[in-house]
């Protein structure tokens, strides 16, 4: 239970001078934080391992204006700019976790426009 503050730390149970058991729900904390990014990482992999996932991928980037301005002149430029940042955030997350794959998309949506 945490108070108003939001201190992690502050329950009934909680003894200030107890640093064993501090640095151990800090310990335990940074480990499902650890777990919870290696299964986002996963995830991920998977979805860019299969050429639907690539697609779906391929249109998000499309529909974020990741490749295209976003000015306008006027105040859509910074809805756009917040579309464009979830795209940039999902770009990163391609290049970071399945760098091979990115190629492997281009390739794959240049095939599809030539099939058109």
């Amino acid at each position: 239970m945490t108070t108003n503050n939001g201190n992690k730390f502050a329950h009934e149970n909680f003894d200030p001078l107890d640093l064993r058991a501090q640095e151990k729900a800090l310990a335990d904390n940074s480990e499902r934080n650890k777990l919870t990014l290696q299964t986002e990482q996963e995830d991920f992999k998977w979805l860019m391992g299969n050429k639907r996932g690539r697609r779906i991928v391929w249109r998000l980037l499309e529909r974020t204006g990741v490749y295209r301005s976003s000015f306008t002149g006027n105040s859509e430029t910074f809805f756009r700019e917040g579309m464009r940042n979830v795209g940039l955030a999902l770009l990163d997350q391609v290049h970071t976790i399945t760098p091979d794959q990115f190629a492997v998309m281009l390739k794959e949506q240049k095939e599809s426009k030539d099939d058109r």
